[in-house]
């Protein structure tokens, strides 16, 4: 995956987060696509693109969100490493494998989170475990859904156009 493609995966998913962060408000639905685009990369990609993706998606994001700048690319980087180191070691093929990496990243990347935030406001902060179980569901399900079309995309398009016949292939009399 070159670095064209990595950025515009990082750019996409978060734009795609700012624009349905509206949704976010109130807790009605909780998500980060930013980490979903972050573990895409890294299973495509290898551990060195899901840091560079991790790093720039996490920055990006708390750019946006207007949080403690760095916290995000932290956590972002080091899934991304664990991600892609985990891809490279194992063959993970299907896309259900692929959304099941990415319901452990949002684990991982929630479990450091709090302890990350714990370490810097030296309290312990609440934990709301309904909100992390959505969000892995969710992930997992937005994950499960990028996978399984950048698999079966390329295949519909050569479908489509291997039924589309040529002018010169038909008898024109």
């Amino acid at each position: 995956m070159s670095l064209g493609r990595v950025v515009g995966v990082v750019f996409v998913a978060v734009l795609l987060q700012v624009v349905l962060a509206r949704y976010m408000v109130g807790g009605r639905f909780v998500f980060d696509l930013v980490l979903v685009g972050v573990v895409f990369v890294s299973l495509q990609a290898g551990a060195v693109g899901g840091m560079l993706a991790g790093t720039i998606g996490g920055l990006l994001q708390d750019v946006a969100a207007g949080t403690v700048l760095g916290v995000g690319g932290l956590l972002k980087t080091i899934v991304g490493c664990l991600a892609g180191a985990l891809g490279t070691q194992f063959v993970v093929a299907k896309p259900y494998a692929r959304a099941l990496i990415v319901a452990a990243a949002t684990v991982i990347q929630a479990a450091m989170a709090v302890g990350l935030e714990a370490v810097i406001s030296q309290t312990w902060p609440g934990i709301v475990w309904t909100g992390i179980l959505q969000m892995i569901v969710l992930n997992a399900i937005v994950g499960y859904i990028a996978f399984y079309m950048t698999d079966a995309l390329p295949g519909a398009m050569s479908r489509g156009r291997s039924r589309q016949r040529s002018a010169w292939g038909r008898r024109n009399w």
